[in-house]
């Protein structure tokens, strides 16, 4: 079974994307961080992806399927990375 590959769209004020990182951080979660405030191409690819303009967005890749999650959710991250 492989790891989900976990992405986070933030930015450096953001304190829910705070809250997320260290919670993937303290649960040894591997994760790529996305800075939407200086990646502006990547700021763009997170509103066409979600239709969202905030942040955090946590895209969850489990073997080329796609979940979305809009802010921080952690009961639902802590459902998908148990799986």
């Amino acid at each position: 079974m492989s790891m989900a590959e976990i992405t986070i769209y933030s930015t450096p004020t953001c304190g829910y994307c705070k809250l997320a990182k260290e919670f993937f951080v303290k649960n040894d979660v591997a994760f790529t961080e996305i800075d939407v405030s200086v990646d502006q191409d990547k700021a763009k690819e997170m509103v066409e992806k979600t239709g969202q303009m905030g942040v955090p967005v946590i895209i969850v890749d489990n073997d080329g399927k796609e979940e979305v999650i809009v802010g921080f959710d952690q009961a639902r991250i802590e459902e998908i990375i148990a799986k």
